[in-house]
């Protein structure tokens, strides 16, 4: 059965700085920064940079900017600078899976931070040593590496470090096979999420002890603990959280062939993943669904469901969700007496299982390199190698055992051990985050089409509108606030202008230091776009005066936005083959950068084509023809209103 666990890492790598807003280069802010001093305030802002790019997958720039944060608190002596550093390099190769590299990195931070008595820096420190050895397979060195961390914790009265750490723990315990330790992990943990009140921890704690609990043959508590944390993810709204306990509870009535219960659940799962776009979560619950069906003897209505959860497997390139499907749908036609299809199903089960062997024998080999390295072991690399050989060896016999007893007739034996169910949803989790941040940086057409091809084709559009905003003043006001506050600031708007955009239907294309742009009927062409981004651009006017008024109340700067909008014809696609950025090209975007340039704060400044759109929807003052810098004369007009006399919609 498919059984879906919450593998809860709590990741410990903040650095305890604030988050830039979302930018391609912040020309300004590196302009302010290439201005500043040798300080420590230097080392923060590269820093700061640093993370901003870490956090956008830009690790190429979050590296250079660590680098030269490293070698400048090296200079000035800096020593919890360069830590943080250190440790930014650490988050960035382990993010690529270098490993080496970033045991490296965060064992140098660790160091520094243990020379100068920092201890938090060091708890986190192992932290990330202890992930990055999970990473890899090496649970005995992770729980060493969170036992450091978990003792420093409890020093600083740390309790969320502390509970993490048990919850990491309790996992790296789970791929030991020691269920009692891992079961005393998480009972700790969730002592301390109900000493602080935190009913995500709570409900995450349950689920772990639930599954434990099954793995135990103890379904009465691992039903009561699932419930208990059903109960909290419905109370505090928590959709996914619900889905994931729905699912379990529907593979587990499934396994009691409690069949109508399990549907219940599973239809429960099913509707919540579909309308939260969860997609490997609902190819979990189609494949459940599929499971209990068969279980039914309703082969037909299974089958509908098997074919759907395979196509979302292979929308997500869930290669492990594929094995497991063809291996159940080859289970399937054997009960219904189609032997040929069995067959067919079962030699795509066993190739997308020797595609997963062979990834599987790579992370091995990776794992023992590091052991070498980090360990000093005395291991030859023949040895290492006749290890893998054996494992190998041993899989292959168990497939040809497998194969045989197919053909014999005696069937596919179906046992899947909570382990290898708990590895599966770690690799979900992963992927989702990735695709996630995919979506944050990539229009979702064009996110799936790169995932399905491996390249995005460029794009025409015949008519969409061009925003473009910028900040008065912006140097001259920026060299009055410190670089963290500054990039708080800016991270604080353009969130709201995120949110804005969103609201519009508007897709955000980049933002360049305290320029933003944006632009409406791309990547999905639509007739209202004109009306769309002039609303949206009020609105964020009118955020910005309300926002403006309250810093002024607190006696800090503001910056005063122009906006400017142009309509027309552009080509749109990604750029670069390393790090993909979506971005719009052509005349109609250098004449609405030159509409902004000639606007004035606080209003709206659109071009003539665009007015042609929106003549109709907008009370409009023609500012006759204004100079454009290489555009001539240009007819500019300022949005007062819309014709129901509101700012915005």
């Amino acid at each position: 059965m498919n059984y879906k666990r919450l593998l809860f890492t709590g990741l410990i790598v903040a650095t305890g700085f604030s988050l830039p807003a979302q930018k391609h280069e912040m020309d300004s802010i590196y302009k302010v920064l290439s201005s500043e001093k040798e300080d420590t305030n230097k080392v923060k802002t590269l820093i700061s940079i640093s993370v901003s790019n870490w956090v956008k997958l830009r690790y190429d720039s979050s590296i250079k900017y660590a680098n030269t944060a490293t070698t400048l608190a090296d200079k000035i002596g800096y020593n919890k600078g360069k830590g943080n550093a250190l440790m930014m390099l650490g988050n960035n190769y382990k993010d690529e899976a270098k490993f080496n590299d970033a045991l490296n990195y965060y064992t140098q931070s660790l160091d520094v931070f243990m020379k100068m008595g920092d201890k938090l820096g060091t708890a986190r420190d192992y932290g990330n040593l202890g992930i990055t050895y999970e990473s890899t397979g090496n649970y005995s060195k992770a729980v060493e590496c969170y036992f450091n961390a978990l003792g420093i914790f409890k020093d600083l009265k740390n309790e969320d470090g502390e509970a993490k750490c048990h919850q990491n723990m309790g996992n790296a315990y789970i791929f030991l096979g020691e269920l009692s330790k891992s079961m005393e992990n998480y009972n700790s943990a969730l002592s301390i999420f109900q000493k602080t009140g935190d009913s995500g921890g709570i409900s995450d704690s349950y689920q772990n002890l639930a599954h434990i609990y099954y793995q135990q043959h103890d379904t009465a508590k691992s039903l009561d603990y699932y419930s208990r944390s059903l109960a909290i993810s419905l109370h505090i709204g928590d959709s996914e959280s619900a889905a994931h306990v729905l699912g379990n509870l529907a593979n587990i009535y499934t396994d009691l062939h409690k069949f109508d219960r399990a549907m219940e659940y599973a239809i429960t799962a099913l509707n919540i993943t579909k309308k939260i776009g969860e997609l490997p979560e609902y190819g979990f619950d189609l494949e459940t669904v599929g499971y209990i069906y068969q279980g039914q003897k309703k082969y037909d209505k299974a089958m509908i469901y098997f074919d759907s959860a395979l196509s979302v497997a292979r929308t997500t390139g869930d290669k492990e969700r594929a094995e497991d499907i063809f291996k159940g749908v080859s289970i399937l036609d054997s009960a219904k007496g189609d032997f040929k299809s069995a067959w067919k199903d079962y030699k795509n089960y066993i190739r997308y299982r020797d595609s997963l062997i062979n990834q599987a024998t790579i992370k091995r080999t990776t794992q023992s390199e590091m052991n070498y390295d980090f360990n000093r072991k005395t291991d030859s690399t023949k040895a290492v190698q006749d290890k893998i050989n054996a494992v190998n060896e041993k899989e292959s016999q168990r497939q040809k055992v497998i194969r045989n007893a197919f053909i014999g007739g005696f069937g596919l034996a179906f046992l899947a051990s909570g382990l290898f169910f708990f590895q599966r949803r770690k690799i979900s989790k992963e992927k989702k985050r990735s695709d996630e941040l995919l979506l944050n940086i990539l229009p979702e057409e064009t996110a799936e089409e790169l995932k399905a091809t491996g390249s995005a084709k460029a794009k025409s559009f015949d008519m969409v509108s061009v925003m473009f905003t910028d900040f008065k003043d912006f140097t001259k006001i920026a060299e009055k606030l410190s670089p963290e506050d500054l990039v708080a600031e800016l991270h604080t708007i353009f969130q709201a202008f995120d949110t804005i955009i969103q609201k519009h239907n508007i897709e955000k294309i980049k933002t360049i230091g305290d320029s933003y742009m944006a632009a409406g009927g791309l990547p999905a062409p639509n007739n209202t776009h004109a009306k769309d981004v002039v609303n949206a651009a009020l609105e964020i006017q009118q955020f910005m005066l309300r926002h403006n008024n309250q810093r002024a109340t607190e006696n800090k700067p503001i910056f005063e936005a122009r906006i400017g909008i142009n309509s027309g014809p552009v080509v749109a696609g990604i750029v670069g083959i390393k790090k993909f950025a979506y971005d719009i090209w052509g005349d109609t975007v250098n004449l609405a950068s030159r509409v902004e340039s000639n606007g004035e704060p606080g209003r709206v400044n659109i071009s003539g084509s665009t007015y042609e759109l929106v003549k109709n929807n907008f009370k409009c003052i023609h500012r006759g023809k204004i100079h454009a810098k290489n555009k001539g004369e240009v007819d500019m007009y300022f949005v007062e209103e819309n014709q129901a006399g509101e700012i915005t919609v």
